[in-house]
Order: structure tokens, then sequence, then C-alpha cells
């Protein structure tokens, strides 16, 4: 059975193309480790404002909610030098978030 050239030519092409996909598979940053930090920060500041609303806003239980909120941004932040602001819904890329930024919700 003899191949000519074009069907060869298209074999080598198709393989290397699958190669490809499928080291980028493996290099390819996982998508998990980056929706960890957001989730995480997300799932906080819910708590935090479940407490503010049930316990108030000087309570034992916000503030603790409060100290966590504080750790999972550092947290993002020693990982990807990056936190989520859940009420911006976007990533920040400088240490700038103020652990007081609740202070406006209570107004």
């Amino acid at each position: 059975m003899r191949i000519d050239a074009k069907t060869n030519l298209f074999i080598s092409k198709l393989l290397t193309l699958a190669t490809l996909a499928a080291g980028l598979v493996f290099v390819a940053p996982p998508a998990a480790a980056d929706d960890g930090c957001q989730r995480r920060t997300a799932h906080v500041e819910h708590k935090l404002h479940e407490a503010i609303e049930h316990h108030g806003y000087f309570s034992r239980q916000a503030n603790h909610w409060r100290q966590e909120l504080h750790e999972a941004r550092e947290r993002c932040w020693r990982e990807r030098q990056s936190w989520w602001n859940e009420h911006d819904h976007r990533w920040h890329h400088a240490h700038d978030w103020d652990d007081h930024d609740h202070d406006r919700d209570r107004d």
C-alpha cells in the first residue's frame, strides 16, 4: 500500500498538532488554583456580612470574620501577588486592601 506525499504531509501535521495540544494540557496553569483564592475570599466576605446582619457590626462574630477576611487576602497575596475584591468583582495587583473597607456597609 502506497501513501502519496499529500496524505503523508497531512498526517505529519496532524500528529504535530496533537502533540502540541497534549503538551498544553500539562503546561497551562491550573485554573482551580486561581478559583481557590476567589472562592475563599467570596465565602469569607459572605460570612462577614451574615455575622454583621445577625449579630451586629461590633460583634465578636463579625470581628472573627474580619480577621478571616484579612487572612484570606494575605494568603492570596502570598500565593498570587494579587487579591480578589468581591465588591468590585475583580482582581487587584497591588497590596492595597483596606481592612476597614466594610465600614462603609454600616451606613
